[in-house]
């Protein structure tokens, strides 16, 4: 299904053209500057901590820690009304196709609203949106369907998920993290790498007669993925494995595709779905075997709290809104790079891996809507790993490196099913790092142990690591990538960066068993010879 027809016209203003900007720059330099957060603290902490957090679904969040002041914050929201923020969050509640570059309407928000209301009482809907959350519903019976189908089957203990970006990323965090809620007897593998090392390893593991595929493209023709299916295919029947159909599913929309594969269960999704929000459709269907289906409806109602909370809530007290201007702020004026990603849970271990592509694949942009190239930064590098890991590797460049880091922590105020004496002590950790940015450490006698401090960290608490929880936490980030995208001004649901590497390979490959290195650059032609 496609976008509306109806004409579009994108209700933007980019950022460095209105009045707030300008305004930024002065407060930036006037203020911003040198903030110093041990000041802030001092002059009034708790009317600090009182105005910089919030409550949002199910999760608390504390930006106090954050080299920001009221002043500020005033003239970013400012800014975002200023950039049309909420006509263009609006525009894609609406259904209407703000990815312009693909005229394709943005609706992953649609794949965890709740079943339409009855015709009567349904809310005023274009009849596309209307026709759309029919099609959701249809294929969210069917996907839990299999997927309590595949639980209750007790000849099939391990799954295997074959995809790639968002059809591996997604729905491996969301598994890893749920893991608590898996059925004894059942095991996940996530498979994406072309590096036949990761497959190969995996099968020596399996037996045919007890295994599952889930190979999940759109198209059926990711490159990646499709190597490793047919090597998993072959691997099948030179095992003795005789029923493909029952063994291979397929989550796609090339159906005829799938067929010539041996493929008979498939499911598909719809073009207003981008691979890095798509783990609520059909491509969580490992999440649902992991987590039931009772419970994947609890993780798509989490999510959907969040979307009304982003929906609804002034942007003074928007928490996604509010996260993504101190984005804006930190990017662009006070020129951090990086944020550092840190979740004290082991269970969302692979979160930051997650929102690697969901922010940089989103924002990673050069130029604005217009095709016109942008006098200034978007996405930050977003990296990270868990507590305490981190805190051993590489927490010193954090409190000590000349860089200026902001750090991202997330803690659970309840812990998981194993060791749950062991939580606090996780838990302080949490709190200690927070605080040791922020106040630092004189040394006078010894500058190799002083720490600087005023160093920026946000604090994310979520009650504990449920499917609804984890669903809030995910659109969090989905729509504080949307609101730093529509400031920028630049489309963050097209992703033509990843095609040309793509391509060239194509044409390499056979390169490597001719050895023809004719016309190629000096560099790649040598390497080319290393590598025959």
């Amino acid at each position: 299904m496609s976008a509306a027809a109806a004409p579009y016209t994108d209700p933007r203003t980019r950022c460095d053209r209105t009045p707030a900007w300008g305004l930024l720059a002065q407060r930036y330099q006037h203020a911003g500057r040198a903030f110093d957060l041990r000041a802030a603290f001092a002059q009034d902490g708790a009317a600090r901590v009182a105005h910089f957090s919030q409550q949002a679904p199910h999760i608390h969040a504390d930006l106090s820690k954050n080299l920001i002041d009221e002043a500020t914050e005033a003239l970013l929201l400012q800014l975002a009304r200023e950039c049309g923020v909420e006509a263009y969050r609006d525009a894609m509640f609406a259904g209407r196709p703000i990815n312009h570059t693909e005229q394709r309407a943005v609706m992953h928000w649609l794949l965890r609203n709740p079943a339409p209301a009855p015709a009567a009482q349904a809310p005023a809907a274009t009849s596309f949106v209307a026709d759309a959350a029919r099609e959701v519903h249809a294929s969210l019976h069917a996907m839990l369907g299999l997927a309590e189908q595949v639980r209750q089957d007790a000849a099939i203990t391990d799954i295997v998920n074959i995809g790639i970006g968002g059809s591996d990323l997604g729905p491996s965090m969301a598994a890893k993290a749920l893991d608590d809620l898996r059925p004894a007897g059942k095991r996940l593998h996530f498979i994406s790498n072309v590096d036949g090392m990761e497959l190969g390893s995996l099968l020596r593991t399996l037996r045919p007669e007890s295994t599952l595929f889930l190979i999940a493209s759109k198209t059926f023709t990711t490159l990646e993925t499709m190597t490793n299916a047919q090597a998993a295919r072959d691997w099948f029947i030179a095992q003795g494995g005789t029923d493909v159909a029952r063994h291979f599913w397929a989550l796609t929309t090339n159906r005829s595709a799938a067929a010539q594969f041996g493929i008979e269960t498939t499911l598909g999704f719809w073009d207003w779905v981008g691979g890095r929000y798509s783990l609520w459709s059909a491509i969580g269907l490992p999440i649902a075997i992991a987590i039931g289906a009772g419970n994947f409806r609890q993780l798509l109602a989490g999510a959907h709290a969040m979307d009304e909370h982003f929906r609804t809530a002034p942007l003074a007290q928007n928490l996604p809104v509010r996260l993504a201007l101190l984005d804006v702020w930190y990017r662009n004026f006070h020129g951090f790079a990086t944020r550092c990603v840190a979740p004290y849970s082991h269970g969302l271990r692979r979160l930051p891996a997650y929102l690697q592509q969901l922010e940089m694949e989103s924002n990673g942009k050069g130029v604005d809507a217009s095709g016109a190239p942008l006098p200034y930064a978007t996405a930050p590098v977003v990296w990270g790993e868990p507590g305490t890991n981190g805190q051993h590797a590489f927490f010193q460049m954090i409190h000590q490196g000349p860089d200026i880091i902001p750090v991202e922590f997330i803690a659970l105020r309840r812990p998981g099913r194993d060791l749950p004496a062991q939580h606090a002590r996780l838990v302080a950790n949490a709190l200690a790092q927070a605080k040791a940015l922020m106040r630092g450490r004189e040394s006078p006698d010894n500058p190799h142990r002083a720490f600087s401090g005023n160093r920026p960290s946000t604090f994310l608490v979520l009650e504990q690591l449920s499917p609804e929880a984890l669903g809030a936490l995910i659109a969090l980030y989905e729509h504080r990538v949307f609101v730093a995208g529509a400031v920028w001004g630049i489309n963050s649901f097209d992703q033509w960066g990843v095609e040309l590497g793509k391509v060239l390979a194509q044409g390499l490959e056979p390169r490597l068993a001719s050895g023809d290195a004719a016309g190629l650059d000096a560099s790649t032609a040598a390497l080319l010879r290393q590598l025959i």
